[in-house]
């Protein structure tokens, strides 16, 4: 999986914050950088660190076990068993064992110090050591949200780790299960998919009006619902959980009864270990626009809330591509700021897709249940459709239903900011 170039870059002015690290009267380059998180996000900033200054000594620290790997295919081909966890590695290990970095792996952070005068600061770990560092790059991902009870419940799961897909695989493999999936984002309807494919019996439980319905709208969560339930899955909307029992899901007046149930009702950013630190925290590290936190701290990937200046809107995106990116960018930023250079401002169009059966989702940009949404292209009976997304009549978004021809060229459109009118004028160009 490459990543797909998606950002816009901006040199920015040096900023209060960044006159407290620069050039040689400051401290000059930094001799050690911690990376905090070991999956896709921060590999990149180790990967970028290690090659653009090898000097410097580079310490990254995972919570997993388990070398960085690609977290798409937990819910896909790893899940369905058709890849072993080998192949999801995000590097081999001859490439992975050149990179001139300390790796610490099970072991997690538990508090940040600043450091009062200079850059960086202090990490504590569960190990009882710490490492201090003039720059630290904060990638520690996201965590899922459980439900009240989940925990004293064998049979219940959620889904974000390698070890999670692991125990997952070995309840659906053998088919013939009851499957109760309670929450239909993304991660929800890929496990529902796999474990139809696997030859279980599925039900979808969903809070909300439709799947999908606070990033794709009414319409366009139902023509995905409407997939599920082609290929046989329960999708049950509008229905709320009342308690996980011993044998299934208890709705109002009904019991489901499951061998399995996957709770898939989003995640929160791994943040609690820095409540205490100083970082301004409101759902994610709020970050200015180079991804920066605090004098020499950077965030990067699901953890990181900045303002986007493409859609002059504060965000926080938890898809692999921003990670990707976000990674290679604090970690290039770290290193102008320490050298007197001015950083870039990360200003992305957002994308992000998902497979589910033989369906292809992507999504370009933004939404929300208020925007206008068009039928630029095919139809949902179709099985093929563009649909473009407006916000006070400019292009906010485009999702696309097996339609990857007609998505893609549409990032042009939302990088030129056009107006709606005329991005449903271009897609009729797209044949």
């Amino acid at each position: 999986m490459s990543v797909i170039p998606m950002v816009i870059v901006s040199r920015s002015a040096p900023t209060e914050t960044d006159a407290v690290w620069q050039g040689d009267e400051m401290g000059g380059s930094p001799n050690r950088i911690a990376v905090v998180g070991a999956s896709l996000a921060g590999l990149r900033a180790a990967e970028t660190l290690s090659q653009r200054a090898p000097e410097i000594e580079v310490v990254v620290i995972g919570a997993e076990p388990h070398r960085p790997y690609d977290r798409p295919p937990l819910s896909k081909k790893l899940l369905s068993g058709e890849w072993e966890p080998e192949r999801i590695q995000l590097r081999p290990a001859d490439t992975f064992d050149e990179l001139d970095v300390e790796w610490r792996f099970g072991v997690a952070a538990t508090g940040l110090e600043l450091a009062t005068s200079g850059p960086g600061g202090r990490l504590d770990l569960s190990d009882g050591s710490s490492v201090e560092a003039e720059g630290i790059i904060i990638a520690t991902g996201a965590t899922p949200r459980r439900l009240p009870g989940q925990s004293q419940y064998v049979h219940v799961h959620v889904l974000r780790t390698l070890d999670d897909a692991m125990e997952i695989r070995a309840s659906l493999i053998e088919g013939k299960r009851r499957v109760v999936v309670i929450g239909a984002g993304f991660i929800g309807l890929e496990v529902a998919a796999i474990a139809k494919q696997l030859n279980n019996q599925v039900t979808v439980i969903e809070g909300a009006a439709a799947p999908l319905i606070r990033g794709l709208g009414m319409e366009m969560g139902a023509a995905v619902a409407d997939v599920h339930r082609s290929h046989g899955v329960d999708v049950r909307c509008g229905v709320q959980v009342e308690a996980l029992t011993a044998t299934g899901v208890q709705l109002a007046g009904e019991h489901l009864d499951a061998d399995l149930v996957v709770v898939g009702i989003g995640v929160v950013p791994s943040t609690q270990w820095l409540e205490d630190s100083g970082l301004e925290l409101r759902d994610g590290i709020v970050c200015d626009e180079t991804l920066l936190a605090a004098p020499g701290v950077y965030a990067a990937g699901d953890v990181a809330r900045w303002p986007n200046p493409l859609f002059e809107e504060e965000m926080r995106v938890e898809h692999w591509t921003n990670a990707a990116e976000q990674g290679a960018l604090a970690a290039n930023n770290l290193l102008d700021v320490a050298a007197s250079e001015p950083p870039v401002a990360y200003g992305p169009v957002p994308f992000f897709w998902s497979d589910q059966f033989d369906q292809r989702i992507q999504f370009l940009g933004r939404s929300s249940p208020d925007d206008d949404v068009v039928i630029a292209a095919g139809s949902v009976s179709d099985g093929k459709l563009l649909a473009l997304y407006g916000r006070g009549g400019k292009l906010h978004g485009a999702f696309g239903l097996n339609a990857p021809r007609w998505v893609m060229p549409m990032r042009k459109q939302l990088l030129n900011q056009v107006s709606l009118a005329d991005a449903v004028a271009f897609a009729a160009t797209l044949g």
